[in-house]
C-alpha cells in the first residue's frame, strides 16, 4: 500500500495547473479520493447512514448546508449536498452535488453537480475511458476540497424536525 500511495502523492507525479491536480495513476487515485470522501462525509454528518429524508447543517457566520436522501438501498445511498444561498429573497441551493455512497465498499462517488451532468449523459461512447476518468476525477476532486472546507467550518447537522433547536 505504501508504494501505491506514493503513485498518488509524490510531487513528481502530480501536475498542478491552475490549482487542478492531475495524477498520473488516476484510476488508483480516484478510488482513494472516493474512499476519503466517504469518511469525510461521515465525519461532517455523523448520522448520515441513518438519515431518511433531509438534514440541515449550521455553522456560525456561514451559509447553511442541506443534505437530502434521494435513494437508499441495502448497499447504496444517494444524497444531494448543497449550500443554501439567499439572494433577493430567493434561495439557491448550490453546488447541489449528487453523491452515491457505496456502503459495503465505503466509497462516495459524485454522480453530477449543478453545472455538470452525469457521466452517462456527457459520454455516450464508453470507449472514451480517459475522458470519462478525467471527468469523474474533476467531480470527485471538487467534492474532496469542498468537504475539507465544510469540515473546517465545524457544521453541526440535525434533521429537519430538530432544525429549530439549532437556530
Amino acid at each position: 500500500m505504501g508504494n501505491e500511495q506514493r503513485l498518488c502523492l509524490l510531487p513528481g507525479e502530480l501536475i498542478l495547473i491552475m490549482s487542478f491536480v492531475n495524477p498520473v495513476n488516476k484510476s488508483f487515485c480516484l478510488e482513494q479520493i472516493c474512499e476519503s470522501n466517504y469518511h469525510k462525509l461521515l465525519k461532517l454528518i455523523p448520522d448520515l447512514l441513518t438519515l431518511r429524508e433531509t438534514a440541515i447543517g449550521l455553522a456560525p457566520h456561514n451559509t447553511t448546508l442541506h443534505i437530502a436522501v434521494i435513494e437508499s438501498t441495502p448497499y447504496t445511498m444517494t444524497v444531494e449536498l448543497s449550500h443554501c444561498f439567499n439572494k433577493n429573497l430567493v434561495e439557491y441551493l448550490e453546488p447541489a452535488v449528487k453523491i452515491r455512497l457505496y456502503l459495503d465498499a465505503q466509497l462516495a462517488e459524485v454522480l453530477n453537480d449543478h453545472v455538470r451532468a452525469s457521466v452517462a449523459q456527457v459520454f455516450k461512447n464508453p470507449g472514451l475511458s480517459q475522458e470519462i476518468m478525467n471527468y469523474k476525477w474533476r467531480l470527485n476532486y471538487f467534492l474532496h476540497k469542498w468537504l475539507d472546507h465544510c469540515l473546517k467550518k465545524n457544521y453541526q447537522f440535525s434533521n429537519m424536525s430538530n432544525y429549530a433547536s439549532l437556530t
